[in-house]
């Protein structure tokens, strides 16, 4: 499954969409400027809130927390002694299972993988239209909306260093 983010619209505050590879929506981030930490929603086209997205305020390091119906889903953090590449850490709630993000994540080339397997590439590459990125979505069995929200946390959390 590949998805397709407009970059420019990617600003905190902002509320955008993304699309299909046919160009339909599926997914809205919407963003919430007034808040105290910053927080996004990823909801479905009928509006209804799939992942809440938030900074985590007394934390060490900048990090995100992943949420779904209330329920923690996972923590994003920048992974201790990364100096050549970024490279960040996505600890899943069941404390057991962690994906690992790297690659360049300001020039949207990146990948996420879990245990050496790839699940998905953030990439610029396939895409002709300016100021876009795809999420490609490798495994069939993968959760594309805690991938897009991983993504929209690492994305973030790389802009604000």
């Amino acid at each position: 499954m590949r998805f397709l983010v407009r970059d420019r619209l990617l600003s905190f505050g902002d509320d955008y969409w993304i699309e299909n590879d046919q160009g339909d929506k599926v997914f809205l981030v919407d963003g919430k400027a007034i808040r105290l930490r910053d927080t996004f929603e990823l909801k479905d086209t009928r509006g209804r809130v799939l992942i809440d997205i938030r900074q985590k305020m007394l934390a060490l390091r900048d990090t995100m927390a992943i949420e779904r119906d209330g329920e923690p889903l996972a923590t994003v953090r920048r992974k201790h002694l990364s100096l050549l590449r970024n490279h960040y850490r996505v600890s899943l709630a069941d404390g057991r299972t962690e994906l690992d993000v790297s690659g360049k994540i300001l020039d949207r080339e990146f990948a996420v993988e879990y245990d050496g397997e790839l699940l998905a590439v953030i990439s610029r590459r396939w895409l002709r239209v300016r100021e876009t990125y795809g999420v490609d979505v490798v495994r069939d069995d993968a959760d594309p909306a805690l991938l897009i929200a991983v993504t929209v946390c690492v994305i973030h959390l790389a802009e604000k260093e």
